[in-house]
Parts: C-alpha cells; structure tokens; sequence
C-alpha cells in the first residue's frame, strides 16, 4: 500500500524525534521470523524502554539525517528493523542478542554509537555495557574501597598492641 506524503513526513518526523533523543541504535533483518516471534521481540523491547520500528530505507535515512545515526546510512539495504535504546545504551544490543541465539533467520546488520557506525560483530561489546544500576554499583564500590582499607589500617593498630600486651602476659605467666 502506497504511503501519502503525510504519512511519509509523520513517519520521518517520528523516527527523527525518536533518534535525537536515543543513546543507541541497532539495525537487523527480520526475514523469515514469524508474527508471533515479533510480538515477543517488540514485548522484550517495551520492557526494556527499547522502540523498536520497521521504516522503509529511504525514509529511515532522511530521519536519521543531521542525528548522531546518520553515519548508519550504508546499512540500510533489504528490510531493516530499528531499535533504539532510549535509557541503556546497550539495552537493544542484548535483546537482539538474545533474540537472534533462539532464532536463525534474524541476523543484525549494524549498530550505531555516538556516530560511530560498527559491524554485527561488535554486537557482545554494545551488549555486555553494564546498566545504569551495576555502573552506579561498580562506582560505589571503587569508592568505598579506600576508606574501607584506611579503616582497617587505622584498626589494625590498636589491634597490634593488644596482640602485643597478650603476648608479654603470657610470657611472664610463664615465666
């Protein structure tokens, strides 16, 4: 069915507004995969506030025009499927990743990160980007590790002439 010039300048609009305020973008042909297998992805994908949208190329290219994922132009050839990770850059790339181990037909195509396009076979480093909640953990604890080791430093001292105080009794029980 042949799209009017409305709906053409929406869906550009939509998509641009959407791109402008992703971290990521991941690109991947759907071929062969069922309605049902894509009703799950794009459940995966709300859940992990991913937006996930099948845009015709030309259409997706003038969207992506004057946003970080402009440098993802060369990508679009066949059909392509558009996830954009809106909170956790690396949100889309593990629900592709995940996707893509139970099901043969979807193949990745590219990614896109601060304007810098790469290939399906940096899908694991995009994926494996910790979340918002274990890079504030992981923080925490480079923190929290200096004092904890001053705290038993400066315990250790007290600690040392008790030890100390413990031995010279005994040696002079026994004696």
């Amino acid at each position: 069915m042949a799209l009017r010039l409305e709906d053409k300048k929406a869906i550009v609009a939509g998509v641009n507004e959407t791109a402008v305020s992703a971290l990521s973008l991941v690109i991947a042909d759907a071929r062969g995969c069922s309605v049902s297998q894509m009703t799950e992805l794009r459940k995966q994908a709300r859940a992990a506030n991913v937006d996930v949208r099948v845009v015709r190329n030309t259409l997706a290219k003038l969207a992506l025009k004057g946003t970080d994922f402009e440098c993802a132009e060369t990508a679009f050839k066949g059909p392509s499927l558009l996830a954009f990770s809106m909170e956790d850059p690396g949100a889309a790339a593990r629900i592709f990743k995940d996707f893509a181990k139970d099901h043969k037909n979807f193949e990745v195509k590219a990614l896109a990160v601060s304007g810098q396009l790469m290939g399906a076979d940096q899908l694991d480093v995009l994926a494996k980007l910790p979340t918002r909640e274990q890079a504030l953990s992981m923080l925490m604890s480079v923190m929290q590790a200096p004092v904890t080791k001053l705290v038993r430093t400066m315990n250790e001292v007290p600690g040392k002439l008790v030890r100390t105080l413990a031995a010279v009794r005994d040696q002079k029980e026994a004696a």
